[in-house]
């Protein structure tokens, strides 16, 4: 992102974000698939302030390889833990860039994120503080990683199907 102003680098995460955020409402999950780096990593820890996700168990923690065959299993019609499937809305907010560009256009982004899952009658609320690696790529901004530490991330959790 190098040569552009502060408020526009702001701004350009927001709506990479908000785009996220929309791809994964709207179960369109090759897409949401498509804006992760061929190395990427996503986590989300089982403690907080969780330093490695190779220390203790991670509620999920998932390589390049790990995401496609989630995506997979979420396309799938038979996957039993999405029949039917959630209906989610997700609302991020109060993003922030953490680290400035790196020189080769990598940064650190911090957002807090709101999602409500429906899903048999029953609605779920997940609470969360997210940190994104963006790396430019092809067409825009990649995550080379995600990291998404839920309020209540030591609390008793049922299955967590569909990405935060």
């Amino acid at each position: 992102m190098q040569g552009t102003s502060a408020a526009g680098t702001l701004r350009a995460v927001e709506e990479f974000l908000f785009l996220e955020a929309r791809l994964l409402d709207e179960r369109r999950y090759q897409d949401w698939l498509g804006l992760f780096t061929p190395d990427a990593w996503y986590w989300v820890p089982i403690e907080p302030d969780q330093q490695s996700p190779h220390d203790t168990v991670s509620i999920i923690y998932d390589d390049r390889k790990a995401l496609e065959t989630r995506v997979r299993r979420l396309l799938n019609p038979a996957i039993h833990a999405q029949n039917p499937p959630s209906r989610t809305s997700r609302l991020v907010g109060n993003v922030l860039i953490e680290t400035p560009d790196d020189g080769a256009g990598r940064l650190v982004a911090s957002s807090r994120l709101q999602m409500v899952e429906f899903r048999r009658d029953r609605q779920r609320l997940f609470a969360a503080t997210v940190r994104h690696c963006l790396v430019p790529g092809d067409g825009g901004l990649r995550i080379g990683w995600k990291r998404v530490d839920l309020v209540n991330s030591d609390g008793m959790q049922d299955g967590i199907a569909v990405p935060l």
